[in-house]
């Protein structure tokens, strides 16, 4: 099947069609299904609002990890199972997923055999999915990894290992995946209204936000994957359904890589909030994260508020040797995460395992858990839903699928490692033609082939979608992308068959977006 929304929306729409699923939401846990019961021969429809991944799932810390902080509250069983998917997906996606050393420096004189002593059970659970044995580290050694740690009162540290990626690279292979296994993905495509026979749903009406149209769809199971958005999804169907997340905002930093050189990151596990605290190479950049604020309300473009700003710099500024200040800071964004509702007295208290809830009409929703966790979340959501759609699909047979992109050895692509076995693609449109291999901005390595590459093959349809979430650019350098906008808007415009006007449109829009990334 060709992975083009015109081919795409023209399939979601087609009335002849009863879908097996119809997935409302295209971050990781809708895409995790989408891939799922597509892979069990079942037939799926995946749509989003917006661009998939727009939310959550595009904001994340960039790591897969098991939760060292969950180890402290002593969720073991869930940081067991989220250690044993990390070990999946690293197996799965080896382009996207890494290992990363991680340093938690010791100021005390208990903090050596503390968190060394915890950091080895985290070892002991991980078992054969374990990405290196943690060990305790002298002054020389901690400052060989870490030559901008902050040196006064330093006693050592312990390091340990963990995962990283990029998160809406990975999404993007997912829902291409899902593709290659026969499912219809459409992003801007907004399920508007939830559709009943004899009490039971049986389908959506759909509002394809770039045409206006709006048609049904039948399905004989919905599932609700909207991250922070499914209780919106869930008043579709029962209008007075009580709350089932309490919302938090999640806001991290970009600075330039000289704050954090080599490759080695670090962890703060106790803030002034009670928080872990990271700050990580990641892509050539360092990234400074998170905070943790509950919020009422639900913007589709949160934004960061001041105090997180400088409870970042701040605790930033206590472990390295240089103090990043508000002009330093390259990009800030703000994430929301699903938390599902609890009696814990703070957010960072709630639990981060996932919850399926089914309404008395059959809605299945999905909210909770993390990236992490995501395959396994899918798993339990397929699992449940099938019996709801009264389906005998095969058993789950995910964890050893190849996803989109899987290639051992990605680093020998370069800047382009990230998209794995379609860098080949890429390099191809360079051969075509030079000017694809003219960078986007001297302060961004995005060449203009990717550009191209993600309108004809990734289903970018906004300035928006290219640089905030198939290139990073939004992230590495918020102004700089604002400066490359234009000519992402040309470039997309002739690939899309837009005019001068839609182009200038977009523009407008990504500055506006572009604002709420910049301090």
């Amino acid at each position: 099947m060709s992975f083009t929304r015109e081919e795409m929306a023209a399939r979601a729409a087609d009335a002849g069609i009863e879908w097996d699923f119809l997935v409302i939401g295209g971050g990781a846990t809708g895409a995790g299904v989408a891939v799922d019961a597509a892979m069990r021969g079942l037939s799926v429809l995946l749509v989003d609002r917006d661009d998939f991944g727009k939310g959550t799932s595009s904001r994340s810390t960039k790591l897969v990890h098991g939760g060292v902080r969950y180890l402290q509250q002593g969720n073991i069983a869930l940081v067991m199972e989220a250690l044993k998917e990390r070990g999946i997906l690293r197996d799965n996606a080896p382009h996207l997923v890494h290992d990363l050393p991680f340093v938690v420096p010791n100021y005390t004189w208990w903090e050596a055999p503390f968190y060394g002593i915890g950091l080895r059970i985290y070892d002991l659970l991980a078992g054969k999915h374990g990405f290196g044995p943690s060990r305790n580290l002298s002054v020389e050694k901690t400052l060989e990894r870490i030559p901008t740690i902050e040196t006064e009162g330093l006693r050592g540290g312990v390091v340990y290992y963990d995962g990283q990626f990029d998160d809406a690279r990975l999404l993007i292979n997912l829902v291409r995946t899902a593709a290659e296994f026969g499912a219809v993905t459409v992003n801007h495509m907004e399920a508007v209204r939830i559709l009943r026979r004899d009490d039971l749903v049986c389908g959506a009406v759909l509002r394809d936000r770039e045409s206006g149209g709006e048609f049904a769809v039948r399905a004989r199971a919905v599932i609700n994957a909207a991250g922070p958005f499914v209780d919106g999804v869930r008043r579709l169907d029962e209008p007075d359904a009580p709350p089932m997340i309490r919302p938090s905002q999640g806001v991290h930093i970009i600075l330039d890589q000289s704050f954090l050189p080599g490759d080695s990151a670090i962890m703060v596990p106790h803030t002034d909030d009670g928080r872990v605290l990271f700050a990580i190479p990641w892509r050539g950049r360092t990234l400074v994260g998170t905070t943790d604020t509950p919020i009422d309300d639900l913007p589709k473009e949160p934004r960061a508020l001041d105090h997180e700003v400088e409870f970042l710099l701040t605790h930033a500024a206590r472990y390295l040797t240089r103090d990043p200040g508000r002009d330093d800071v390259l990009s800030v964004f703000a994430g929301i995460r699903p938390l599902a509702a609890g009696d814990a007295a703070t957010t960072a208290a709630l639990s981060r395992d996932h919850t399926l809830h089914i309404s008395r009409s059959g809605l299945v929703t999905i909210t909770g858990g993390k990236w992490t966790t995501y395959r396994k979340m899918a798993e339990d959501t397929v699992d449940q839903a099938a019996t709801i759609a009264r389906l005998d699909p095969p058993a789950c047979a995910t964890k050893t699928l190849r996803i989109h992109g899987h290639v051992e050895r990605a680093e020998e692509f370069g800047e382009l490692a990230v998209y794995g076995s379609d860098a080949l693609s890429i390099l191809n449109l360079v051969r075509e033609s030079p000017r694809n291999a003219e960078p986007l901005h001297p302060s961004l390595e995005t060449i203009e082939a990717e550009v191209v590459w993600a309108a004809r093959s990734e289903m970018a349809r906004t300035v928006e979608d290219v640089l905030s979430r198939r290139t990073r650019c939004l992230l590495f350098n918020a102004a700089a992308s604002v400066e490359a906008a234009p000519r992402v808007a040309e470039i997309l415009a002739k690939e899309l068959g837009r005019d001068a006007a839609w182009q200038a449109a977009q523009v407008r829009a990504y500055e506006e977006t572009a604002a709420v990334y910049r301090l």
